[in-house]
């Protein structure tokens, strides 16, 4: 399958492999599979500048395919993540 095909799928299924919402975990925040390691965390920690590296080093469940179907999540549902975060910031 296409990048194409397989975006399009993503687009319509909302469906991405690793990441979960599962109600009242991290408030139905999408996560990293069976983690409670949200994905707008990662997203904002990297707008802070931190590395992938140091995301793997500081989060030992995590692999590189996580982080990778992380910010594929995020390129789909920005407005979603931008949400979370700016939720998150107000706490």
């Amino acid at each position: 399958m296409n990048a194409f095909a397989e975006n399009t799928i993503k687009d319509l299924t909302d469906e991405f492999e690793g990441i979960q919402k599962t109600p009242n975990v991290c408030g139905g925040a999408a996560c990293i599979r069976q983690t409670r390691i949200p994905v707008w965390l990662l997203e904002n920690a990297r707008r802070q500048g931190i590395t992938e590296i140091e995301l793997l080093q500081d989060y030992t469940l995590l692999t590189a395919k996580d982080l990778a179907n992380a910010w594929d999540y995020v390129s789909f549902h920005k407005a979603e993540i931008e949400q979370n975060i700016a939720d998150n910031e107000e706490d």
